[in-house]
């Protein structure tokens, strides 16, 4: 399979890897969930090529992931800000950070602490079942096709 046919899988993880699972994208959704809002800002920070920074904030705006809002006028300048479709990436990008705190953090720790702002607490994330609010892991799920899965031939 080509990297520019994954958008065409009858599978929702290709399909959303055409979309974000580019390294550069992902850290601009990193910085984008940091509130980094000015296209300056995302070069600054993440010292990537103005040319790759203006595709992939495109293609994010393309997607409906973030929306470009003006805030100057003359000459016109835009800020992105994530839109909904954008925010429902949050627990994808926060598994993934919390994923490599686990893993490749070093003795000294995670680099980033994420307080829920609700209990004051610093959080790990956990996947749990929409019904019955039971924490899942890989051994707990099982696999079924789905109202959308294309008919395979027998």
């Amino acid at each position: 399979m080509q990297w520019n046919e994954l958008a065409k899988e009858d599978c929702s993880l290709a399909r959303s890897l055409a979309v974000v699972g580019d390294r550069w994208t992902l850290l601009v959704l990193r910085e984008a969930f940091l509130r980094t809002r000015r296209f300056d800002e995302f070069e600054e920070k993440l010292g990537i090529a103005r040319r790759v920074l203006a595709e992939r904030l495109a293609m994010l705006v393309d997607e409906g992931i973030l929306k470009k809002v003006p805030y100057q006028e003359s000459p016109p300048r835009y800020e992105y800000r994530l839109t909904e479709k954008g925010l429902d990436l949050y627990p994808v990008i926060i598994s993934l950070v919390h994923w490599g705190d686990r893993h490749y953090a070093g003795k000294k720790g995670a680099p980033m602490l994420h307080t829920h702002k609700t209990c004051g607490h610093d959080f790990k994330s956990v996947l749990t079942c929409s019904e019955c609010g039971e924490a899942l892991n890989a051994r707990d799920v099982t696999v079924r096709p789905g109202p959308g899965a294309k008919k395979r031939a027998a």
